[in-house]
């Protein structure tokens, strides 16, 4: 059923940051452009969703109208509007939850530069509970929940299995956004916690 799902293409609005959304993990963000303040204000009226994709070193978060990012990862996840807000400088703060991963097979820019994905949705593989020698990253996970800025964006910390976990640890620790996007890309539950662990023994070292 996965796979089917997989071919189901659709338009999807994408907004490029250079940062990694991962499922279930959640950010804030600062809007200011009127592309992305319309983005939100249609995505709010609707209820749907947008894409964030990761745009690698050389392209600009910042961009004039008619101005192509240097590049856009082909992966990204989908984002829902879990809150919003007006910031103390005046700016609309929203606070984004990621869903499900797609693959951009397409991309073109509407007139206002907002651009425009042809997307498909990647399968998500069934989860898997967590192995014995994940114990010290789950306690990780309950230590990081236990920050005021994590408790803010109310991501959901209480997860006992191994995709879950590794998509919340990937989002709150300050990883490298390559090797953050690297574990985004690989498909199967317990080989993306395996190479999260991997991704920490190097760090470590």
């Amino acid at each position: 059923m996965a796979n089917a799902a997989a071919l189901k293409g659709t338009e999807l609005p994408l907004f490029p940051l250079r940062t990694v959304l991962f499922p279930g993990g959640r950010m804030g963000l600062r809007i200011f452009e009127r592309r992305y303040l319309d983005l939100v204000r249609d995505t709010l009226r609707a209820q749907g969703s947008f894409g964030i994709v990761w745009m690698p070193e050389g392209g600009k978060e910042v961009m004039s109208p008619g101005e192509k990012p240097a590049s856009l990862a082909l992966i990204g996840t989908e984002a829902r509007i879990a809150d919003w807000d007006q910031l103390p400088d005046g700016l609309l703060g929203v606070v984004v939850e990621g869903g499900r991963r797609f693959r951009i097979s397409d991309a073109k820019q509407a007139p206002s530069g907002l651009y425009i994905g042809d997307v498909e949705w990647l399968p998500e593989l069934e989860d898997r509970q967590l192995p014995p020698r994940s114990e010290e990253l789950h306690d990780l996970l309950k230590q990081l929940g236990e920050h005021p800025h994590v408790q803010r964006l109310g991501m959901e910390i209480d997860v006992d299995e191994a995709g879950a976990l590794a998509n919340r640890l990937a989002q709150l620790l300050p990883l490298p956004e390559e090797q953050s996007y690297q574990l985004l890309s690989i498909d199967e539950p317990l080989l993306r916690l395996d190479a999260l662990h991997d991704v920490l023994d190097g760090l470590a070292s």
